[in-house]
């Protein structure tokens, strides 16, 4: 790893993963990263504390920024299965495309896709932002109980499943929504924090555009009538 211009530069043709992100763990770190050849590493800038910038050029595998708290992490490339997943604060964004899970059980936090996630983005979400600039998967949001899905393009199947407070927000069609989950009124604060969250992942788009789904809070509670929808 070597220092330039005031960037720490690490070279994963050179070193190791681990090393990396023992590096990024120090009580202080340096605040900006540049990370060459990721090459579909796994667990690229995971459990990240400090406020720090990490841009990682390339496409990472699982678990990229992992556990975030406080860090930018920027993937310029695609990012494979549950980036961000569990994260408690901070920033991701993935420039490319990311696969299945993307941004699953995550507390907090802003993740921004700019391409497609695959199915189950955000699943079981607890309270983060997930903008994504395209398409998501079958299954999105299943058993999200709090935050924010933004897609600016179209949703696959079963889109909100088992949905319990997080509200989600799609531009594009929707091919199916999953139990419990209906389509709810856009009304003026919905407007508002729709704006905000656009802005924030820095697309320019009129938030009267999109719809906005929810859960219809009929399986709370078990309820002997519903016991084929579970």
């Amino acid at each position: 790893m070597a220092a330039l211009t005031g960037v720490e530069v690490a070279d994963l043709a050179a070193s190791t993963v681990r090393e990396l992100n023992q590096a990024l763990h120090a009580c202080q770190p340096a605040p900006t990263w540049r990370v060459l050849n990721p090459r579909g590493a796994h667990s690229v800038a995971c459990g990240l504390k400090g406020e720090v910038t990490v841009d990682i050029e390339g496409h990472v595998g699982y678990y990229c920024a992992g556990m975030n708290q406080h860090a930018t992490v920027t993937v310029h490339g695609n990012a494979g299965v549950g980036v961000a997943e569990n994260m408690m604060s901070g920033t991701v964004r993935v420039r490319g495309d990311a696969s299945q899970s993307a941004g699953a059980t995550a507390h907090g936090g802003l993740l921004v896709i700019e391409g497609n996630a695959a199915a189950r983005c955000g699943i079981s979400m607890k309270g983060v932002d997930i903008v994504v600039g395209g398409n998501v998967g079958h299954m999105s949001a299943f058993m999200g109980q709090a935050g924010r899905l933004v897609v600016r393009g179209d949703a696959g199947d079963a889109l909100g499943d088992s949905l319990y407070e997080a509200r989600i927000y799609v531009k594009g069609t929707v091919k199916s929504l999953g139990a419990d989950c209906m389509e709810k009124e856009l009304r003026d604060e919905h407007l508002t924090e729709l704006a905000e969250l656009l802005k924030a992942a820095e697309f320019d788009e009129d938030p009267a555009d999109f719809r906005r789904y929810g859960s219809a809070r009929q399986l709370y509670h078990f309820k002997v009538d519903n016991s084929t929808v579970y």
